[in-house]
């Protein structure tokens, strides 16, 4: 192979990886709701219940850097709307949760309808605005139940 030809596989490979890259992370922080619905039991996570409302389970480990602020976020928006609860569940020695629940980054916050039902996902740091609109809807549908 000559020097041009190879610039030019070295010139598609990067291209290639950076379109990857582009496209992940523009995936990691948008709200998945096509998600096999299941009812999380609190006491399997160490929790002693959930929010009347909803409940933002955060998965977070001992080394992630980004999983205080989440806490944070998720905390501030749970005592700003009644019958939400936070729980944050730390996986570094639980990898039996990690696993059930196909947590493969942290942080990953999943976001349960009053009766426990995973309703969203979030991979990594989820946004405040989506976050604010996903409780919204669920503190309505449960005001018409």
């Amino acid at each position: 192979m000559n020097l041009v030809g190879a610039l030019i596989v070295l010139a598609v490979l990067l291209t290639a990886t950076i379109a990857l890259g582009a496209f992940l992370q523009w995936r990691q922080n948008r709200p998945q709701r096509h998600i096999p619905h299941e009812v999380v039991q609190p006491e399997r996570l160490g929790a002693d219940g959930l929010g009347e409302v909803a409940t933002l389970l955060q998965f977070s480990t001992e080394l992630c850097a980004r999983c205080p602020g989440v806490h944070r976020r998720l905390s501030a928006l749970a005592d700003e709307h009644p019958g939400v609860r936070h729980l944050d569940v730390d996986l570094t020695h639980r990898p039996d949760i990690a696993k059930h629940f196909h947590v493969l980054q942290t942080p990953t916050t999943l976001i349960l309808d009053g009766d426990g039902v995973v309703q969203t996902r979030f991979g990594g740091v989820p946004n405040r605005h989506v976050l604010e609109l996903e409780l919204n809807r669920l503190t309505e549908e449960a005001a018409n139940v």
